[in-house]
């Protein structure tokens, strides 16, 4: 269990507190907290659309794929053996605790470069776009599938995301989320046609409609970034309607994070 120790300081231009915290691997931290005005990035006219996925993390309205570095999978071996070495020794022991912080430091490894490749590349897509489209994803729901579980929790969607949130309102940008239940992998971007069966496995796919072909991925984010900017133009409680893309509650929520 983590611990920590917080101090306040008064406003003179030092810290306005000091908090001194341990982790679950024995490291220490010492986080001070200033006041700062964040300043807005200069505006830019670029839009992108951001489908999230597990082969590739990201997959941009522009057509680049953003690798997904699969920290767990990595260290998987490594935390397995470290844990099968802890439940072989003595509850209560020296050696336990040793072994109970040898699988800390494996999982706090594993944690702290998830999030770095996470800050790199929120920050990236912030400062390179005005307004950032993505969905609106139950991470939540979706670890309850035993076969995609440990892979959802590798990618880390639900951070990415967070950290896409509050970045964008330090710094004047637009996020919006679109409707989850949006078929955007479906949508056939150039006509809007959406087929009706469009399994995970297909990977590529022609419009039966306009006889166009489609990345399914690149496809999604385009329709992700298509969506995204009709809900900004209808203020995000209405949009037009468009067809066989519109399915299910016409009521669905919509979320749109901006600032300046």
């Amino acid at each position: 269990m983590a611990h920590s120790f917080h101090r306040a300081f008064p406003k003179d231009g030092k810290p306005s507190s000091v908090t001194i915290s341990k982790d679950c691997a024995d490291r220490y931290f010492v986080s001070m907290l200033f006041e700062e005005e964040i300043k807005p990035l200069p505006k830019t006219s670029t839009q992108v659309g951001l489908d999230l996925g597990l082969k590739s993390m990201v997959i941009l309205s522009t057509g680049e794929a953003v690798g997904n570095p699969r920290y767990y999978a990595k260290d998987e071996k490594r935390l397995a053996k470290a844990q099968r070495r802890h439940a072989k020794k003595k509850k209560g022991g020296n050696n336990r605790e040793k072994a109970r912080r040898i699988v800390a430091r494996v999982h706090a490894r594993i944690g702290d470069r998830r999030r770095d490749y996470q800050h790199k590349l929120s920050t990236r897509i912030v400062r390179e776009n005005q307004v950032i489209c993505v969905e609106s994803l139950a991470v939540k729901n979706m670890v309850q599938n035993h076969c995609l579980a440990k892979a959802v929790s590798d990618v880390g969607w639900g951070e990415l995301v967070r950290q896409l949130e509050y970045k964008s309102e330090w710094y004047g940008r637009t996020l919006i989320k679109i409707d989850r239940w949006y078929p955007s992998s479906k949508t056939c971007h150039d006509c809007k046609h959406v087929v009706e069966d469009l399994p995970l496995d297909v990977r590529e796919w022609v419009c039966p409609k306009c006889g166009v072909w489609h990345d399914r991925d690149i496809n999604a984010a385009r329709n992700i970034l298509a969506e995204g900017l009709s809900v900004s133009a209808c203020g995000g409680g209405v949009r037009p309607a468009r067809g066989s893309a519109r399915m299910g509650n016409p009521q669905r929520s919509r979320k749109v994070h901006s600032r300046g």
